[in-house]
């Protein structure tokens, strides 16, 4: 197989395709749903980018999946999950979920963790970034896994959150079902400075604030770098960021 040209190519927060209807606020970073364009499906492994605010006492209705790798990283307020193999619990700020959707899996996710505890309910909106790859192995038992990480990320640097790689087997890591795929999470204060993975694919997103990119200049908040074959660069923030990095050693075939 020929090796893929190296390149940088930039999307834009404005450029996303959208989702907006009463209770939710949805920004596609790939073809998802009704949106659909051939020349937008993937970047390595990772199929699905979304970045969603749900308004309180809303959210996804009980909906199934199948072979799907399902990464949840919230980043304001509080999501509710419950899925048909049991699993059930408040999704917040600093804890990394993961649902493999196997030989398929029904599940919910709301904005209503007060009703949980008989509390009266919040106005707040849930923020929230949610991330498919594929699987390296299909037909599998569906499986959940959450953890809380937010102790290594107030530690800094570029920390592993979700992966299937044994180079960070002993890191503070959920597992996911891909050999060839890590998500990373970093929060950055003014000035400081990570370097990407060096790896075949890697996928920058901007969540929140303003970083640049060597050599490609400033990315701000839903901005995206997908990068193929350019070994490891710097990200330095130019005011308080969190972002993601998605670092994989294969792409859809």
């Amino acid at each position: 197989m020929t090796a893929p040209a190296p390149s940088v190519d930039l999307r834009r927060a404005d450029d996303r395709f959208a989702t907006r209807i009463s209770w939710l606020d949805s920004k596609h970073s790939f073809s998802f749903s009704r949106h659909y364009d051939p020349a937008n499906t993937h970047h390595g492994l990772l199929l699905v980018n979304n970045d969603d605010v749900v308004r309180p006492g809303a959210g996804f209705e009980t909906h199934p999946h199948e072979d799907m790798e399902i990464v949840t990283w919230v980043l304001r307020g509080s999501l509710v999950h419950q899925d048909s193999t049991g699993h059930s619990g408040v999704i917040y700020p600093g804890l990394a979920q993961r649902m493999s959707a196997g030989t398929g899996i029904l599940h919910s996710e709301k904005n209503d963790a007060w009703r949980l505890d008989n509390q009266e309910p919040h106005s707040d909106p849930v923020h929230f970034v949610q991330m498919w790859v594929l699987p390296d192995e299909q037909g599998v038992d569906p499986g959940y896994e959450q953890l809380e990480i937010e102790d290594e990320l107030l530690r800094g640097g570029l920390v592993p959150i979700a992966s299937g790689m044994d180079r960070y087997d002993g890191a503070s890591a959920i597992r996911i079902r891909n050999r060839y795929a890590t998500l990373h999470a970093a929060r950055l204060g003014p000035g400081d400075e990570i370097t990407l993975p060096d790896a075949p694919f890697v996928h920058l997103y901007v969540p929140n604030g303003t970083v640049t990119l060597e050599d490609s200049g400033p990315l701000g908040t839903g901005d995206a770098a997908r990068l193929t074959m350019t070994g490891g660069r710097r990200v330095t923030a130019d005011e308080p960021a969190e972002i993601l990095v998605w670092e994989m050693h294969a792409t859809v075939a």
